[in-house]
């Protein structure tokens, strides 16, 4: 019973690197969505905080020191 056409060496290696390069595109691709994601998800965090600024009436100035001030205690407790 044949089998069928069988591989030369060249063509496995031919194949095999079509399907690297397919792999290495599709890679990239899913590296670019997730990077857009990220950015996503970064812009709906910024966009809470900014709510929560402008529902409190202070301003962006405000909330730096407080936030600085907080973070200089933190580190005092912790030395």
């Amino acid at each position: 019973m044949a089998r069928g056409h069988k591989k030369t060496l060249e063509e496995k290696i031919t194949a095999k690197q079509e399907l690297i390069e397919a792999l290495t595109t599709r890679i990239e691709s899913e590296k670019r969505e997730l990077e857009e994601l990220f950015q996503e998800k970064r812009l709906r965090e910024l966009e809470m905080v900014n709510d929560l600024i402008s529902d409190a009436g202070l301003s962006t100035n405000e909330v730096a020191e407080m936030l600085q001030q907080y973070i200089d205690s933190r580190m005092a407790d912790v030395s």
